[in-house]
């Protein structure tokens, strides 16, 4: 069994951990996060999936345990390790609360700390498993004796940190997307609004070797160049009106880490000119200040509109935009890829659940169908909103159905299942049975194609028998491989 996963360590800084932190990345390779406070592990789960959380204390603290108490109420999927240095003063109502999986006494024993830690993942992926099969056998139960319910099973869908993803577009720029990160160039990444662009900046950062250093994000858009270069290279007190105190600026707060430019098509040429200097020579010049400081920065941007077109209408430096785009990514929107809104729609109903505390069975294949034919304008954000709205509307227990749907999108997708009928079907032949004939040949060879060769699925959607399915199949010579 795979027992890999990532694991947040909140611990004070010190040599007691340096040992078991080792232990853990070395030997068991597991990815480790070492941070220094509740609020920062936060911070950092809310951009990163993570497995296990170990929390320590000190004498007479708290402050760890209440971390794992409120952690089993906001991510009830993570496991809990807890270390503490006196076990006497811990009451077993304040340990059941927290719901660890175990608790660990100082000093600590790396060896022990390890063997706790590859117990617990072990534990979460049998449990994981356990709800899989579960939810298997009760939805095999419910369609072998008629539930009309048509609830449906995940399809199969990947993911890269946040980004949930079943298209072959998706997977090719996500895989993409992980060597990229392995390198220290800047990334350029262009795409509609809403269709993930940031959770991509982040992914990329947190596969980096720059994951243990932060990942600061600033948007640029509609900002005046003064306070723009305020944010990113500071400023020293009384550069300018306002200016209270000296600001340390962005690019000096990430050093050795990323900074996440979002809408970079927006800044004026003046600042593009510093921009692209910081990208050349890693220079930061305070304003107001007499001295230059040099930082180790990558630079990830973002854009909604294309960087090309704007070089071309001389609105965008061509030289920076050579700079920005050491790897340069498309986010394709929603709309070029509807099989990912199946498996996005079930990851945030199950997000959104969790979240407001309710029980969802699912989302039935009938409200997938007719969200599969929704455009989406707002790309993966709308989506989210939906599904957010949906959950709310559905009982504890049910599953999420069309009824819960937004009027709106209901008859967007039954006047696009309309009008989609028969369209991109060309009838071949001279008779009318010839051309009826081959339009049912297409139209049996495109539900084989769209449900994989499955033909239990195929024939139910088309309303054959398996037996009449397969004679026509037989008729028309179709295969699988074309």
């Amino acid at each position: 069994m795979d027992h890999s996963g990532t694991v947040v360590i909140v611990a004070r800084p010190g040599s007691d951990w340096a040992e078991s932190l080792e232990v853990l990345s070395e030997r068991y390779a597991y990815r480790v996060l070492p941070v220094g406070s509740p609020a920062e592990a936060l911070t950092t789960m809310s951009s990163i999936h993570v497995d296990l959380a170990v929390a320590e204390d000190r004498q007479d603290e708290t402050v760890g345990l209440d971390f794992l108490t409120r952690l089993r109420v906001s991510h009830p999927d993570i496991m809990r390790v807890y270390v503490t240095p006196a076990p006497s003063s811990l009451s077993y109502q304040a340990l059941s609360k927290a719901a660890i999986y175990q608790f660990l006494l100082t000093p600590l024993d790396p060896a022990q700390l390890g063997l706790a830690v590859e117990r617990a993942l072990e534990a979460r992926e049998l449990h994981r498993r356990h709800r899989i099969l579960s939810r298997e056998f009760k939805i095999s139960g419910a369609l072998m004796f008629g539930d009309r319910r048509d609830p449906v099973l995940r399809p199969e869908s990947h993911q890269f940190e946040k980004l949930v993803y079943a298209s072959e577009k998706m997977a090719e720029m996500c895989d993409l997307a992980r060597q990229a990160a392995a390198t220290e160039l800047p990334i350029l990444i262009q795409g509609e609004t809403g269709t993930g662009k940031e959770l991509l900046a982040r992914a990329i950062h947190y596969n980096s070797p720059r994951r243990a250093s932060p990942l600061l994000v600033q948007n640029c858009g509609g900002m005046p160049d003064e306070l723009l270069q305020s944010e990113l290279f500071g400023h020293k007190r009384g550069a300018f009106t306002g200016a209270i105190s000296d600001r340390l600026g962005l690019f000096r707060a990430a050093d050795a880490g990323t900074v996440f430019l979002d809408e970079i098509s927006d800044v004026s040429p003046s600042f593009q000119v510093s921009l692209l200097r910081f990208l050349q020579e890693g220079e930061v010049k305070p304003l107001g200040a007499d001295k230059v400081i040099h930082c180790n920065v990558r630079i990830i941007a973002a854009s909604n509109k294309r960087l090309q077109d704007l070089v071309a209408q001389g609105k965008f430096r061509q030289d920076l935009y050579f700079r920005l785009k050491g790897f340069e990514f498309e986010v394709p929107p929603l709309r070029d890829r509807p099989e990912d809104i199946g498996p996005l729609a079930e990851f945030f109903a199950a997000k959104h659940a969790d979240g407001m505390g309710r029980k969802v069975l699912g989302i039935t294949a009938n409200t997938l169908e007719k969200l599969a034919l929704c455009s989406f304008p707002g790309n993966v954000r709308e989506l989210e909103n939906e599904i957010r709205r949906m959950v709310a509307l559905t009982k504890d227990g049910e599953y999420i159905t069309t009824r819960n749907m937004a009027p709106s999108l209901l008859a967007t997708a039954s006047a696009r299942k309309q009008g989609d009928g028969l369209r991109g079907f060309v009838p071949e032949g001279t008779t009318l049975k010839d051309q009826v004939e081959s339009l049912e040949k297409q139209i049996v060879g495109r539900a084989l194609i769209r449900n994989h060769w499955n033909q239990s699925r195929t024939a139910t959607e088309l309303g054959l028998s398996r037996v009449g399915l397969a004679n026509k199949i037989k008729r028309y010579s179709l295969n699988e491989n074309g």
